[in-house]
């Protein structure tokens, strides 16, 4: 699949992915610091922003979408660095190619499957929430962005989720119509398969996922990294680094840009 990008600056290649419902757009101001220092491509995963739809929303499927963005741009090795969902296709990427990362960052993401939505578990119940409510949103109905926001907010009530969701709701030129550039239905029929992950007891005992230098960095106030993800952490990624951002949550590099950018700019900084 031939993905949207966007690209900065010159220099060592370092290739972003954003998460669930995000964008390269998310990561623009983040780009542009560190366009300073290097190459730095914003990648729409598949489903998401600019790049096409598929009914196919796997880590299988997106690690091999990277894979074929960086032999069509003929990028040997590269850092990457992902939030989220993105962070869960760069752990693939690094199981399965190994020698074409330099540096690894995750960004506020375990390794390994979180449960699976039958389950009561909050991070998967939400996510659930919050598909069925782009899925009901009657964008025919909507006139301004307001009218989604305030149909969100009968099942969203945090506004600052409702405006991050609504930047995906766009005008069409022709029709003059709102319409979701998210590929709503499958994301919603994918969940599973966006909440899955690498099986960590398939690691245990060996030197786990080959050594390039790897940062997990986690939120303070999110729930994506607790003990059990730190233990699947270092099962995976012996000689990782953990490092956490004090009062932030899941998404930390919006909401705390200059620590944020401080931790990824001296590890890519390092020798």
């Amino acid at each position: 699949m031939e993905l949207n990008y966007r690209e900065k600056g010159t220099g060592e290649p370092l290739i972003i992915l954003h998460g669930l419902y995000g964008s390269s757009d998310n990561w623009m101001n983040i780009g542009k610091k560190l366009a300073g220092r290097f190459r730095v491509f914003l990648l729409d995963q598949r489903n998401h922003g600019q790049s096409p739809h598929s009914d196919t929303h796997s880590y299988e499927a997106m690690r091999e979408d990277l894979r074929e963005f960086m032999d069509r741009h003929e990028i040997g090795q590269a850092n990457i660095l992902g939030h989220s969902m993105g962070g869960k296709t760069a752990v693939y990427f690094a199981a399965a190619y190994p020698h074409r990362i330099r540096r690894l960052i995750v960004v506020d993401i375990g390794p390994a499957a979180y449960p699976q939505l039958t389950e009561s578990n909050p991070t998967a119940l939400n996510h659930l929430n919050i598909t069925s409510a782009l899925h009901n949103l009657d964008t025919d109905s909507i006139n301004t962005l307001q009218d989604a926001d305030r149909a969100l907010a009968e099942t969203i009530p945090y506004q600052q989720v409702r405006q991050f969701l609504l930047k995906n709701l766009k005008r069409d030129k022709q029709t003059g119509r709102y319409r979701w550039l998210l590929n709503v239905e499958v994301i919603r029929n994918e969940l599973p398969a966006i909440m899955d992950g690498l099986d960590p007891d398939q690691y245990k005992g060996y030197e786990g996922i080959a050594s390039m230098p790897v940062l997990f960095i986690r939120g303070e106030r999110s729930p994506y990294i607790g003990e059990k993800e730190q233990e699947d952490i270092r099962t995976l990624f012996p000689e990782a680094r953990i490092e956490t951002i004090e009062d932030a949550g899941h998404w930390v590099h919006a909401e705390k840009r200059k620590p944020f950018l401080k931790l990824v700019e001296h590890f890519l900084g390092e020798h």
